[in-house]
């Protein structure tokens, strides 16, 4: 696949990342895309990988309506939630920012992707570098933080007690983050995260 490498030094540059990531800020990022899309204020959308079942046909309704009012969705895309999300998604016409836990060197892109990326309205981000071919849950942890830097809200539809979802909540509210969540998630409403979404 290829790509576009952004240095920090570079005018086009997103500022929201120095200014949330501090000294973990990439010295570059790679992309492929429409890179005007990172100026659509997305909302960024995360899920536990064990999702409980009343919840799965909520984050589905969720996806829609995301959908269906054309909202910039920005995420790692990586639990099975996610995914599932992605793919409904990429049906409709709204900006998606996928930020892949790896860099974008060598990496194929989806069949379901090519038509949104060739439409302008699917980016493809990655802060790291040609070195990391295969992500780690270190990684992860980096991405996840990655794509809060980059969103303007974000939505948390599930989050295991004591998990590393739960923890990010609580780290993204403390940069003072707008962050929602289901009103089934008592734990994520107490850390200071909202069940609405305006």
């Amino acid at each position: 696949m290829e790509y576009k490498k952004i240095d920090q030094n570079e005018i086009c540059y997103p500022a929201e990342l120095r200014q949330y990531l501090g000294a973990e800020v990439p010295s570059s990022i790679q992309l492929r895309g429409n890179i005007d899309l990172l100026r659509k204020k997305p909302l960024a959308l995360f899920s536990s990988v064990k999702c409980p079942g009343k919840l799965i046909l909520k984050t589905y309704d969720l996806a829609q309506r995301l959908r269906d009012d054309a909202v910039p969705v920005i995420g790692g895309f990586h639990s099975p939630m996610e995914k599932e999300c992605l793919l409904l998604l990429l049906r409709g016409s709204q900006p998606v920012i996928v930020c892949p836990n790896r860099n974008l060197s060598g990496m194929r892109m989806p069949a379901e992707w090519k038509k949104p990326i060739s439409e302008g309205r699917l980016l493809i981000v990655s802060p790291f570098d040609e070195k990391l071919r295969r992500g780690t849950v270190q990684t992860a942890i980096y991405r996840n933080n990655f794509v809060a830097a980059l969103a303007d809200r974000i939505y948390i539809t599930y989050a295991a007690p004591g998990s590393k979802t739960e923890a990010f909540c609580r780290e993204v509210i403390d940069w003072g983050k707008k962050v929602h969540t289901f009103k089934e998630n008592q734990k994520l409403l107490n850390l200071g995260a909202q069940s609405y979404l305006r």
